[in-house]
C-alpha cells in the first residue's frame, strides 16, 4: 500500500485515504458503498456537527467536523470513479459561488447592512438558479428538510417578498384562534380537519419564530431536552419510593405528570 503513515495530516492525505479505501485492495466495506447506501450517514454527520456546538465543546466539534468532511470526500471519490467530477470540481464551484454572491466583498457593490447582503443574496441567487418569481424560491426548499427547518425558510423567503404577518402580536392571536377552533370541536373533528389545524398552527409558529428571531429547531430541541430532564428527575423519584412508573395508581400517575409538566 503506498501511504505514508503521519503524525499529522492534511486534506490531501484525506483524499488519499479514500482513494485507498475505495481501491480493489482497500476496504471490503468502503469500496462498495454508494451514494444511496451512506446518505442517512452524511444526514446523521450533520446532526452531531450541531451537537458539538451546542454542547460549545470544541473538542468535539472538531471530531465531528472532519467527520462530515469525510462523507464530501466520500461522496467526491464515488463521483470521481463514475468520470463526472471531482473533490477539486466541488472546492472550485463553491469558491466561485460564494464570489459571485458577495460582490460586495470582491466586487464594486456597496451594502449598508445585513438585510442588504441578504437582498442581493437572493437576487443573485434566483439569476444564477433561473427563478423567475418568489414562488420558485419558496419552491426551491427542499422537502426533505425537517418540516419546521423548512416551514421556517418557506416563511422567511415570503417575508424577503413582502408577504406575511410582521407583527408577533397579530401572529400569536391567529395561533390562539386556530387553536381555539380545536377547543370549540371538543377535539372531535376528524384526523383530516385536525392535521390541517395544528399543520397552521404549527407553520404560523415558524412565522412567529422568523419574527423573534427564534431558530425553531434549536428552541424545540432544548426544550425536549428540558422535558427528558424533568422526566427523569420525577422517574428517580418514583424508584426512590420503591416503586416502578408501571405500579403507581392513577391518582399517583396523574400526580407525576403533573410533576413533570410543571417542572418542564
Amino acid at each position: 500500500m503506498d501511504f505514508e503513515i503521519k503524525s499529522r495530516y492534511d486534506i490531501f492525505d484525506l483524499l488519499k485515504i479514500m482513494k485507498v479505501l475505495r481501491s480493489e485492495n482497500g476496504c471490503p466495506w468502503d469500496k462498495v458503498q454508494t451514494h444511496e447506501s451512506i446518505r442517512t450517514d452524511l444526514i446523521e454527520e450533520a446532526y452531531e456537527v450541531c451537537e458539538g456546538i451546542d454542547a460549545n465543546s470544541p473538542d468535539m466539534l472538531r471530531e465531528e467536523l472532519g467527520d462530515l468532511l469525510m462523507q464530501v470526500v466520500f461522496h467526491s471519490e464515488i463521483e470521481e470513479e463514475a468520470g463526472h467530477f471531482n473533490f477539486d470540481d466541488v472546492c472550485d464551484e463553491i469558491c466561485k459561488k460564494l464570489v459571485y454572491r458577495h460582490p460586495h466583498v470582491f466586487g464594486e457593490i456597496t451594502v449598508k447592512d445585513t438585510d442588504d447582503v441578504l437582498k442581493n443574496w437572493d437576487a443573485l441567487k434566483k439569476a444564477s438558479k433561473h427563478q423567475d418569481s418568489y414562488s420558485d424560491t419558496l419552491e426551491s426548499v427542499p422537502k426533505n428538510f425537517p418540516a419546521l427547518l423548512r416551514g421556517e425558510k418557506v416563511c422567511k423567503r415570503a417575508s424577503r417578498a413582502g408577504i406575511g404577518e410582521e407583527d408577533a402580536g397579530k401572529c400569536a392571536d391567529d395561533i390562539i384562534k386556530d387553536i381555539k377552533q380545536l377547543c370549540d370541536s371538543n377535539f372531535e373533528g376528524n384526523i383530516e380537519q385536525n392535521q390541517q389545524i395544528v399543520g397552521n398552527i404549527l407553520l404560523k409558529f415558524c412565522n412567529l419564530n422568523r419574527i423573534l428571531k427564534i431558530d425553531a429547531e434549536k428552541a424545540l430541541t432544548y426544550s425536549t431536552n428540558r422535558f427528558i430532564m424533568t422526566f427523569r428527575t420525577v422517574e428517580n423519584e418514583i424508584k426512590a419510593s420503591g416503586k416502578s412508573i408501571e405500579e403507581l395508581s392513577d391518582e399517583e400517575l396523574k400526580l407525576a405528570t403533573e410533576k413533570v409538566l410543571n417542572g418542564f
